[in-house]
């Protein structure tokens, strides 16, 4: 996790500074600072010293939890991100959340009642993820729902992209989560609890789910990493003041402490989310490990 984290710091600080023009050149552009003003503002922000020496600077301060000053508004750094990350978080909660119980519901309602309906659901919400981008879908929604309908306002609600978001999640997780129910289902001890006479419900809940625990964790994190992309083109699309906008501004006006401080955020995030899926999924599933 740690050499993980490191590498994306450096990546990031060095994909930033090939970005064409600075923030000085940027302000200089819309007329605010003379040539003179530019040369000195950018040896008081320090753009005008080796990477190197920029990058140590700046991975010294964000250890200690100081990301900077933000060189286009003046404002520090990690305010903007104590305004961003709760928006993100609730968005990307909701729609995991939505998700996770549509692949679950449809997944042991299919192998529960055996319905050729929600067998036909499950290759649908699988088909939707792969094929249809969520910024597409979403672009859709607005079309639809927002302009010709009038049923919710074009920017910020977020209604729409939650449940774009959580249908897009759930179609990862309910084709390999239906497999291994339907598998689950054949097994003896299941077969055993059904000559029993209990109830398909009562066998669902006893039988089923505990064996859908473990593949659904591991499912979890591969769904967490995707979901932080679409969460974040979504926020631009829809105009919800989160991460993905406030990255999308900051690489507007090459506002370098932004840019590192929200994607370095976003990334280290999904490290550990996906480390603690995997032990997790080792202390749940002991055939897990080594």
């Amino acid at each position: 996790m740690v050499a993980q984290a490191a590498g994306i710091v450096i990546i990031v600080f060095l994909l930033a500074r090939l970005i064409p023009g600075d923030a000085v050149d940027v302000k200089g552009l819309e007329g605010d600072l003379t040539t003179f003003q530019q040369i000195a503002l950018r040896h008081e922000l320090g753009l005008d010293r080796p990477i190197p020496e920029q990058m140590a600077a700046w991975s010294w301060h964000a250890l200690q939890g100081d990301f900077g000053q933000s060189i286009r508004f003046g404002r520090p750094v990690s305010g903007m991100l104590a305004t961003a990350v709760p928006v993100t978080l609730l968005f990307t909660g909701l729609s995991f959340a939505f998700g996770l119980l549509l692949a679950g519901g449809i997944a042991i309602g299919a192998v529960t009642t055996g319905s050729g309906t929600l067998r036909a659901l499950v290759d649908l919400f699988n088909v939707w993820s792969i094929a249809l981008p969520t910024f597409c879908v979403g672009v859709v929604g607005i079309l639809v729902f927002s302009i010709w309908l009038h049923w919710l306002p074009v920017i910020g609600s977020m209604i729409l992209p939650v449940i774009i978001i959580g249908i897009d999640s759930a179609g990862l997780i309910v084709k390999p989560l239906y497999e291994e129910l339907r598998e689950a289902a054949t097994s003896a001890h299941v077969r055993t609890a059904r000559a029993k006479g209990l109830s398909r419900w009562r066998v669902t809940l006893r039988h089923l789910l505990p064996t859908a625990v473990p593949v659904t964790l591991a499912l979890s994190g591969l769904v967490l990493t995707s979901l932080v992309a679409g969460t974040l083109t979504l926020e631009v699309l829809f105009g919800l003041p989160g991460i993905g906008s406030l990255m999308l501004n900051a690489i507007q006006g090459r506002d370098y402490p932004v840019i590192q401080a929200t994607i370095v955020v976003v990334a280290v995030t999904l490290v550990v989310v996906n480390a603690a899926t995997d032990l997790l999924h080792r202390l749940i599933d002991p055939r897990m490990s080594p």
